[in-house]
């Protein structure tokens, strides 16, 4: 059974999503696309001299940055970008194993999309599929002034 799609754009394409990062933290830390499917986005960031702490193991801010970025494109995927546009609430994290090289990939699922509300499901595993951080992003929705 095919899960239901999503998107706004029903015929979202994962190139579409390159526009999003240039310019931004994303690209700054290396960030790129992975995959878009009926109900999930995948991002993966590298662990490197960038996303790292003096200690050399994966930076917890660098995770949440690559948390904050792919639910908040995933709700801006969402809605009707013309009429609403959408900020972040609250954002939480465990981090539960620490990385040291490889990259490590983002997967947002909602948990729910409301009206005024969406909250996101976001697991960050490394190369060998460990289980590194879990996050919950919330995020609002903004009607845009005519």
């Amino acid at each position: 059974m095919q899960n239901k799609i999503i998107w706004f754009h029903k015929d979202l394409q994962l190139q579409q999503l390159e526009a999003f990062t240039p310019g931004t933290m994303a690209e700054q830390l290396g960030m790129e696309w992975v995959e878009i499917g009926p109900d999930f986005l995948k991002m993966k960031m590298p662990v490197d001299h960038r996303t790292i702490q003096p200690y050399g193991l994966l930076h917890g801010g660098a995770s949440c940055a690559l948390a904050e970025t792919i639910g908040s494109v995933a709700s801006n995927l969402v809605i009707d970008a013309e009429k609403n546009s959408c900020v972040g609430l609250e954002i939480n994290a465990n981090h539960l194993r620490s990385a040291r090289q490889g990259y490590v990939t983002a997967t947002a699922v909602p948990l729910h999309l409301g009206a005024t509300t969406h909250v996101w499901d976001i697991k960050i595993q490394d190369d060998a599929g460990k289980l590194i951080c879990v996050s919950r992003l919330t995020v609002a929705l903004l009607r845009k002034k005519a």
